[in-house]
């Protein structure tokens, strides 16, 4: 079955800063997303804005069906290459406005660091989850709080970073209902802090990327089981498809 949506996104090439960055310097920082997103993927996983593969990859091999996808040509061939012999892999080239077809619905959409780009941030959530199967999900992953907003966002494209009561009322204007919403990393939200607000930081040095995903991601997380942050470098989201 063959399944049409057509969400908006930034135009080609605005966001592939963004994806070309973390890689190997940024181990810990995917384990940390990874066992954030993977309690709430079903059996069938569209990721949105893939870049490289570096986070979906933790999914390859585990799922009935994973379509990665992106509006970047250097990625979607990147991505191509990463997936040439996984058959379980469909490779989605986002060339929007063009509708793009998925091979079928799906239980799970993932968007880590896209919808901050998406100025109708809405309609992109009403388009992708029709593709979604009734009840399934659409996990969001976003930069929090304007105050940590900086030349970075610019530089990348980013329309917005949220609050948890900002990407509720997006969720919600979407037609969907948010089962998880809270800020996540919140030693992140301060270092980001210092480095871009107040250090003035347009590009993030991967020689502190390394020592951010050594030192703070681990101390995060530990904390992070302690308490509920007030506020952190990014707000997670799990919105549910009406069923």
């Amino acid at each position: 079955m063959s399944e049409n949506f057509q969400p908006v996104q930034p135009a080609a090439g605005e966001g592939a800063l963004e994806n070309h960055l973390g890689g190997d310097e940024a181990r810990n920082y995917r384990k940390y997303e990874y066992d954030m997103v993977a309690p709430h993927v079903g059996r069938s996983l569209l990721e949105i804005g893939s870049g490289l593969g570096h986070f979906s990859e933790q999914f390859a091999g585990r799922l009935d069906y994973l379509a990665v996808s992106d509006n970047d040509p250097y990625c979607v061939e990147q991505l191509r290459k990463r997936y040439a012999e996984d058959d379980g892999v469909e490779v989605l080239p986002l060339a929007l406005p063009a509708k793009v077809e998925i091979r079928q619905k799906v239980d799970t959409v993932v968007m880590m660091n896209v919808l901050e780009h998406i100025a109708e941030d809405a309609q992109a959530l009403r388009d992708l989850a029709a593709v979604v199967e009734p009840g399934g999900r659409i996990v969001i992953w976003v930069p929090g709080y304007m105050q940590l907003y900086g030349d970075f966002d610019r530089k990348v494209g980013h329309v917005t970073r949220y609050t948890p009561k900002t990407l509720g009322a997006t969720i919600a204007a979407a037609g969907l209902e948010a089962e998880v919403l809270k800020p996540i990393n919140f030693l992140g939200g301060i270092a980001w802090w210092a480095a871009v607000r107040r250090g003035g930081v347009g590009y993030p040095d991967p020689r502190l990327v390394k020592i951010y995903d050594r030192t703070v991601i681990p101390t995060t997380r530990f904390l992070e089981k302690l308490f509920r942050p007030p506020f952190g470098q990014t707000v997670f989201a799990v919105a549910r498809v009406p069923g």
